[in-house]
């Protein structure tokens, strides 16, 4: 099993929700986060804030122009990892700086606490 950890604009949390149940995963985990890639700064955010909209303005506040994104956390088995990450890159893919970045890394294992069930039977969708 795979921990998938992708970061994604936060206006592409819609669509990859629908997406993600749409290709047989509904579960996971989602974050309000901050930060920033080796790329520039969305300057949509800086000449909204130059606006005095004060969105923007609170998206920016006093320190290191960082951007809002969603963090998104799956926990898989491995014959789904491929599927998460195809549909995870066409739902997200806009071809300019901030699309994210996805994360692969390696599960030791999953324990459901209501069942107790372990393994890829903890991941399971039907229970």
């Amino acid at each position: 099993m795979k921990e998938i950890m992708a970061v994604i604009r936060q206006d592409k949390m819609n669509a990859t929700k629908a997406a993600l149940e749409a290709a047989g995963v509904s579960s996971f985990t989602a974050r309000k986060v901050l930060g920033r890639g080796v790329g520039n700064v969305d300057y949509r955010v800086l000449h909204g804030a130059e606006e005095g909209q004060e969105a923007a303005i609170a998206q920016l506040g006093q320190g290191p122009r960082l951007v809002p994104k969603r963090l998104l956390t799956l926990v898989v088995a491995d014959d789904r990892v491929e599927k998460v990450i195809k549909t995870l890159l066409e739902t997200n893919r806009t071809n300019r700086p901030g699309d994210g970045k996805i994360f692969v890394l390696p599960m030791a294992d999953a324990v459901r606490v209501r069942t107790g069930e372990a393994g890829d039977a903890a991941l399971s969708e039907e229970n």
